[in-house]
């Protein structure tokens, strides 16, 4: 079966490996440029598809009207999507005789939409996973062909539930691929109405509001904790520090949210609790352990805003 596929990032290569793996015929990829602003912990699906000497293109998703009709010309069976972070045109979508399928990080119709695996973790949940799901002019919002859970520790950031979530993708993907080659392809209906969709997050939307409790606080830090840009505060004098890890305690000092309280080790008064905090970046310095201490002590910061 010749498949056209949009893919980036390690998902991406996920799924690449696995239609490579049960037979199917990749004739053609489309991707991204890496974004200079952003910092690219992944591999790359254009180096994955020169290596094997795929034709790879990273022309906006082939959606022009010489793209759409390149993809014409490939004359695919099936379309995959894997992490491609655009959305495909309904004129392409309608190409393949075995239809267009996305594999999107979440367990639809639940966090449909930008950044399932952040936001699954902001809000605290237990279990996500990964849908495979017809494309349709919606995002997310096509006909489930398949779905596998994946649980969420205490201790996971974005990172680590990424990673996660590509193994359970290769699991997924060899227990319907196979299938999928024959056809027919059977889904099922989301029903829409009991999912949510989230929008896309920017680095500013790390801001911590400390009135928050505190273990909404610790979600938020390791959603966005490293490779991701980091939750933040400011001093008073505007100065910027980045939390990149931290714990929830509970507090003994009842005052305001965002005061700070120095031991033997330095905690952020919150709403309900407080934040311990473990490794924090300060005047472009990383600092652990005392030297966060000193840092506030020196500093005489009594607050976080």
């Amino acid at each position: 079966m010749k498949a056209v596929v949009f893919a980036y990032s390690n998902m991406g290569i996920v799924g690449l490996e696995a239609l490579a793996r049960h037979g199917y015929d990749i004739i053609a990829v489309f991707t991204h440029e890496d974004d200079a602003q952003e910092k690219c912990w992944f591999d790359s699906v254009k180096q994955w598809a020169s290596l094997r000497n795929i034709p790879v293109s990273t022309e906006n998703g082939g959606n022009s009207l010489h793209g759409i009709e390149k993809i014409r010309k490939f004359k695919p069976d099936i379309i995959f999507s894997f992490y491609y972070r655009k959305m495909i045109a309904g004129e392409i979508l309608a190409i393949p005789s075995y239809g267009a399928y996305n594999l999107h990080g979440s367990l639809l119709p639940k966090y449909r939409g930008r950044c399932p695996v952040n936001w699954v973790i902001i809000n605290g949940e237990k279990v996500t996973g990964v849908t495979l799901h017809r494309m349709i002019d919606k995002p997310d919002a096509g006909d489930i062909v398949g779905q596998k859970e994946t649980a969420i520790d205490f201790q996971d950031t974005a990172k680590t539930l990424n990673e996660k979530l590509c193994r359970t993708a290769a699991l997924l993907l060899d227990e319907l691929l196979p299938g999928m080659l024959t056809g027919p392809i059977p889904s099922c209906k989301q029903n829409l109405q009991a999912g949510s969709y989230f929008g896309g997050r920017k680095p500013e939307d790390g801001r911590i509001e400390w009135n928050k409790p505190s273990i909404a606080i610790y979600n938020l830090i390791r959603a966005v904790t490293d490779p991701y840009p980091g939750a933040f505060a400011f001093l008073a004098n505007q100065e910027k520090i980045i939390i990149w890890w931290a714990q929830p305690v509970e507090a003994f000092n009842k005052c305001i949210p965002g005061t700070v309280i120095i031991e033997r080790e330095v905690l952020v008064q919150t709403g309900n609790g407080a934040i311990k905090l473990l490794h924090i970046e300060a005047a472009g310095k990383h600092l652990t352990g005392y030297d966060i201490v000193n840092y506030f002590r020196e500093g005489k910061v009594d607050r976080l805003i």
